[in-house]
């Protein structure tokens, strides 16, 4: 069976891949230089999941289909990117993957999509409604919200779907930055504030060992949270200075003031046409509490999470080797 895996150059997608090794695979790519060593017998086609033509190419002769490409920002100008990228190009895929005959997809979507609420009173797992009001205030989750959207209304009983959604994604290997850069700035100091909402992370090497068995045993039309441990950002900042040394922000405030102070701040910059020196999306989501119940996941997938500290050790080690310059660290 050949497989095709798409965002095989990011985050996930490396593990992805690594796991894969030894499958004939083929890797739709917009730039193969930033692929890691490619197995002998894998195909690489270089294009964009938003060009038509790359595309069919692509899905020729595939039986099932890894879809992880992707565009991860929480900037409110990449809003039109997000939207190409995750529901266009989710189109033209699963438009050609009927027409090829594709038996199957595995779509990785986000938790972001079904778990976000306002206080953490609860914690949604697959079957709570999701929470439509929330998540269109910012456009990469409601890029994503409509990718499973438009999937689900192409494959329908065309092509069997199964969609998987992984919480903030953490450990070695992130590249880009597309998902530890909030662990990079607790490292250089850059966050004075303690939010006051939650956070769920999950390894990306668990994910990738999750995505493998979705797509084995995964029921078609489901889909599956993946997360770790449910965890306010004053524990999570706590743990990570047990961990690293690095001093956790003391600061507390109420989210409307914090809100409040950070609008300010970021208005009187942008009135002098400068950068502000505040991540004023980062910090309205982080208000907001990420919580997941995985349960399904475990049942039907096997999914296990590694222990939470090893993944933060590994993420830091990663991050302190490759963007700090450091190579080493004392618990």
């Amino acid at each position: 069976m050949l497989t095709l895996v798409t965002g095989a150059t990011g985050f996930l997608g490396g593990h992805l891949v690594e796991r894969l090794k030894g499958q004939q695979l083929r890797l739709l790519v917009t730039d193969s230089s930033k692929l890691d060593v490619v197995a002998d017998g894998t195909e690489v086609v270089v294009g964009s999941i938003t060009d038509r033509a790359a595309v069919r190419a692509a899905v020729e002769g595939v039986d099932r289909i890894y879809h992880l490409a992707g565009k991860v920002s929480r900037e409110p100008k990449d809003k039109a990117v997000c939207y190409e990228v995750h529901v266009e190009g989710t189109r033209l895929l699963c438009e050609a993957a009927v027409e090829a005959g594709v038996r199957r997809i595995l779509l990785v979507s986000t938790s972001g999509t079904i778990a976000v609420r306002e206080d953490d009173d609860l914690i949604p797992d697959e079957s709570y409604p999701v929470p439509i009001d929330i998540i269109l205030r910012w456009p990469y989750y409601a890029s994503k919200y409509y990718q499973e959207q438009t999937a689900q209304r192409i494959c329908r009983d065309r092509v069997e779907l199964v969609i998987v959604n992984p919480s903030l994604l953490l450990g070695p290997g992130d590249k880009k930055l597309s998902s530890t850069q909030d662990v990079l700035k607790f490292l250089a100091k850059e966050i004075p504030v303690v939010p006051g909402g939650g956070l769920n992370f999950v390894d990306a090497r668990d994910v990738a060992d999750a995505c493998v068995a979705a797509m084995e045993r995964g029921r078609c039309g489901e889909r599956y949270l993946l997360g770790g441990p449910n965890w306010t950002f004053e524990d999570f900042f706590s743990r990570l200075e047990r961990l690293t040394g690095v001093a956790a922000p003391r600061l507390k405030a109420p989210a409307k003031l914090t809100l409040w102070g950070a609008r300010w701040i970021d208005a009187i910059y942008r009135h002098r046409d400068k950068t502000s020196p505040v991540d004023l999306t980062s910090l309205e989501m982080a208000q907001y509490f990420w919580y997941l119940d995985c349960s399904k996941a475990k049942r039907e997938l096997g999914f296990v999470a590694r222990d939470a500290m090893e993944t933060l050790f590994d993420t830091v080690k990663y991050l302190r080797k490759h963007f700090l310059a450091e190579d080493f660290f004392t618990n």
